[in-house]
Order: C-alpha cells, then structure tokens, then sequence
C-alpha cells in the first residue's frame, strides 16, 4: 500500500472543508453535459470549484478507494492561482491544493 493514501484522503477532506467555508459547496450536480467537457478542468462549462467538487475529488476519492495506482504529478494549484487570483478569500483552499500537489509529487 502506498503510504501517501491516508494523508491524500486527509488532504481531500480538508479540500472539501475549505469549500464548504467558502459557500462553494454545492448540494445539485451540474447537469451531465456539463461533467462530459473535454476542455481541461471544464473550462468551458463549469467554475473551478464546480470542477473540484464534482470532476477532481470524486475521481480521487474513487481512486483511493478502488486502491487504483496515483496519478505521476498534480498541477492543481497553478490553476487554482489563475482562477482565483484576485480572490484572497481562497487563500486557505489553495494551501490545501499545494499539499496536494506536493503528496502527489512525492510519489
């Protein structure tokens, strides 16, 4: 077993904590044309929170569940920073993102 898999589903938790804080959390799924984007992070038709919740940490939590091997590298925070740069409210969410990266990168 890969020794990161309890601090990554530590740091998924936090993820979804610090979207909860923020109001972002959302309680209806977009609709299903919306999840099927082929643009990177769905762009095109969802917001960077909607991407996290619904795309990112439900992927990674079936990952970690399924014991399916991790992905190589994360590069989660660089368009956390584009998306939310002039939002420091997101300050914390991006950390939690950072320690991501950095777990996923230590593999």
């Amino acid at each position: 077993m890969d020794a990161r898999l309890p601090q990554l589903a530590d740091q998924l938790l936090l993820i979804e904590r610090e979207l909860r804080l923020l109001g972002w959390w959302e309680e209806v799924p977009p609709a299903p044309e919306q999840l099927a984007s082929q643009e990177p992070f769905c762009v095109d038709t969802l917001d960077f929170h909607q991407w996290l919740q619904w795309i990112f940490l439900v992927r990674m939590k079936h990952i970690l569940e399924q014991a399916q091997p991790l992905p190589n590298t994360s590069g989660i925070l660089p368009m956390a920073e584009m998306a939310w740069q002039a939002r420091p409210e997101t300050a914390a969410l991006r950390q939690q993102l950072e320690a991501f990266d950095a777990l996923i990168t230590q593999g």
